[in-house]
């Protein structure tokens, strides 16, 4: 990148000067190892290896409780990625990239994003799962992740059937409270949209959504999937009552947005009710 010129370096007064010469030298040394730093810096992005993992999932999650704006998912991803590259095998970044990304692919308006964030998702939720296969989190958003993919695409919503049942689950199992019974919601939600050739049943499904109203009372999404479950078999009076219940009860701390998400489709839910 920089070069000497002898011709012109004798015309500056170097060439007669051993000292001086050396000094230039080394400042040209300086000037070519800086460049060289900088430009690899660019080539690539800064993985802080030496940053506690505790810190970046920290950072993330601070963002996530910010997740009204969809900007500050993208961005605890982008923290979560930076950690995962110095900390491949972390289990507690692993699920949460599948959890946010699970998030902004439910909330986003970007289809192509949309895509993406179920697929990268559902990569992640099986990392999660491989590193450690007796816990739930891993398992709950690798199936939400499947969920998600599924009600965009038609083809592989139906493959995806056995395979959102096989994560809810493990779920179950491992810890049936897990996030106020939303493997039971999952599953009821399974049940509710899939053809009756693929194993829908709107019977099993109201079962599956009143266990889980058992275990997770204040899970606002829980209370309306089943009264939206309760309206498709023509138990309005029922559906009724879980929006009331809904509508009437606080919210969960840290969960604002899913209580204002269910809110609004109990509100859409009770005008075709009434219809």
């Amino acid at each position: 990148m920089y070069q000497l010129d002898n011709s012109s370096a004798g015309r500056s007064g170097f060439a007669g000067s051993a000292p001086q010469m050396l000094v230039f030298l080394g400042i040209v040394t300086l000037l070519i190892g800086g460049s060289s730093c900088r430009k690899g810096a660019a080539e690539g992005p800064i993985v802080l290896e030496n940053r506690p993992v505790s810190a970046s999932i920290a950072e993330a999650d601070g963002l996530y409780a910010q997740r009204g704006d969809l900007m500050k998912v993208r961005e605890a991803l982008i923290a979560l990625r930076q950690a995962m590259a110095a900390h491949p095998a972390d289990y507690d970044i692993a699920w949460r990239v599948a959890k946010f990304n699970y998030y902004l692919g439910a909330h986003t308006t970007d289809e192509g994003e949309q895509e993406k964030s179920f697929h990268d998702g559902i990569d992640a939720g099986k990392l999660a799962t491989r590193l450690d296969d007796n816990k739930p989190e891993g398992h709950f958003w690798l199936g939400a992740n499947y969920g998600g993919d599924a009600e965009i695409n038609t083809l592989a919503g139906l493959t995806d059937i056995d395979d959102i049942k096989h994560e809810m689950d493990a779920v179950i199992k491992a810890d049936p409270t897990f996030e106020a019974g939303s493997a039971y919601m999952a599953l009821g939600q399974v049940y509710m949209k899939a053809p009756k050739i693929f194993g829908g049943d709107l019977d099993k499904a109201i079962g599956y959504l009143e266990q889980g109203i058992k275990v997770g009372p204040h899970n606002g999404l829980l209370r309306v999937r089943l009264a939206q479950a309760y309206a498709e078999a023509h138990r309005n009076a029922d559906a009724q009552k879980q929006i009331e219940a809904l509508t009437s009860m606080k919210p969960v701390p840290g969960y604002e947005p899913e209580y204002n998400d269910a809110v609004k489709e109990a509100r859409e839910l009770q005008e075709k009710i009434k219809q």
